[in-house]
């Protein structure tokens, strides 16, 4: 009697609450006179770099980590709607990025940061720390094979075979079935979400992170 082959695709998908936040802050000023507005720019920009290295510490946090761009200039002489060119516009801008471990800090920071002239909330970046991504990333594609197997088995029941022996495991793809090859694990941050929570006060409901994986495998029943 042939050997029944069964190949399926295992899958899991879990949720985690966020564990750092990166934010990065954008500084922009215009105007027609280029020194002005450069100096405009550099001022914010100290200002932000004070509150950000006041709250820096890699080991203790709660900024484990920043990074700041250089102050960038450029100019434009902008066409009004009779098609003349008016005189020039000076440009500067610069962005700043901090990582956060503690989200109370980080709602106060922006509080107190979004008062400076010039300055703007790019956006936020939730994340899980090194550590903890490692072992999700195991615990996710264990149970992922553990759902072939589980898939395999009850293939093999129900055409009347006992039990199931792997033969290859791979990533989505690679196995040579055909199909695009897929990733085999993607981790995908949820975007942020800002909720008042009264009063004056900024709290940050980051939402969770869910990790998935998927796993080709293929067994032999009898």
């Amino acid at each position: 009697m042939p050997e029944t082959i069964i190949t399926v695709r295992g899958q899991h998908s879990a949720w985690f609450d966020a564990e750092r936040a990166s934010v990065t802050v954008s500084i922009n000023f215009d105007g027609p006179d280029r020194d002005t507005v450069f100096a405009s720019a550099t001022a914010a920009a100290d200002a932000v770099v004070e509150t950000v290295t006041t709250l820096h510490n890699p080991e203790a946090g709660p900024i484990s980590w920043w990074s700041a761009d250089s102050v960038r200039v450029w100019s434009q002489r902008p066409w009004n709607d009779t098609g003349a060119q008016l005189d020039p516009v000076h440009y500067a801008a610069l962005d700043l990025t901090a990582k956060f471990t503690s989200f109370t800090a980080l709602s106060g920071w922006i509080e107190k940061v979004v008062e400076i002239p010039g300055v703007a909330i790019g956006g936020i970046q939730w994340s899980l720390t090194e550590g903890r991504l490692t072992a999700v990333n195991a615990e996710v594609r264990s149970r992922a094979v553990k759902d072939a197997v589980a898939k395999a088995t009850i293939y093999a029941q129900s055409i009347g075979l006992g039990t199931v022996t792997a033969t290859a495991i791979a990533d989505p793809g690679m196995l040579g079935d055909s199909g695009a090859p897929q990733p085999g694990f993607e981790p995908r941050m949820a975007m942020k979400s800002m909720d008042s929570a009264g009063g004056s006060s900024l709290a940050l409901k980051p939402q969770q992170i869910e990790v998935a994986t998927a796993v080709d495998a293929r067994f032999v029943a009898s």
